[in-house]
């Protein structure tokens, strides 16, 4: 399969190529075969292979999976960081399972790690889907806290959640905020 031993460099990055391949295909159930077959053969898998296939999972709309797959890396004593969280929060999103995703950002905490824009983005998201406004409009004040700067999705997920929860006025405040803030400064879009 792809050429893959053991100790083979190329096969290594072949096969994480190919998983993120899968990926941009949304062929999850490849991804995954790819990634068991890579631990069967004994192939020295980087936190890349597992983001990659729990990645690939998120856009096949396979939440359950993308969280086992993170799980099986750091059971494989892989060290978790931003980017690892980060695709589990947005598997969650895909999913609209909210409290996965809010409980995900709390493990990044207690891990030390500091949520990104990208982290707090699907966190907000996934609320907003789940149709929670409260924990979204929190989450948007943490990332003031923590010293981050809401983009245009953090907005709209945060006025989307507030129109969601029949909160106008909230979401009016939002509106005003970001239109304040593209005037003072350039917003990511």
């Amino acid at each position: 399969m792809l050429g893959i031993g053991r100790g083979s460099r190329e096969g290594v990055i072949s096969l994480e190529a190919s998983i993120k391949s899968c990926g941009r295909t949304k062929q999850w159930s490849v991804a995954l075969r790819l990634l068991r077959e890579g631990l069967r053969l004994g192939v020295q898998l980087g936190p890349g292979h597992y983001v990659a296939t729990a990645s690939a999972c998120r856009k096949g709309g396979q939440w359950q999976h993308a969280l086992s797959v993170l799980s099986d890396m750091w059971k494989a004593k892989l060290e978790p960081n931003v980017i690892s969280y980060s695709a589990g929060i947005s598997a969650c999103e895909k999913g609209e399972q909210w409290q996965p995703a809010l409980a995900l950002l709390s493990e990044m905490w207690e891990a030390k790690l500091e949520p990104d824009v990208i982290s707090y983005n699907a966190g907000i998201s996934a609320c907003e889907k789940g149709e929670q406004w409260q924990p979204a409009l929190a989450l948007l004040s943490a990332m003031w806290e923590a010293k981050l700067e809401p983009d245009v999705i953090s907005y709209n997920a945060g006025i989307s959640a507030s129109e969601k929860g029949e909160q106008w006025q909230r979401a009016l405040a939002l509106l005003s905020e970001i239109r304040a803030s593209s005037g003072s400064r350039r917003l990511r879009c």
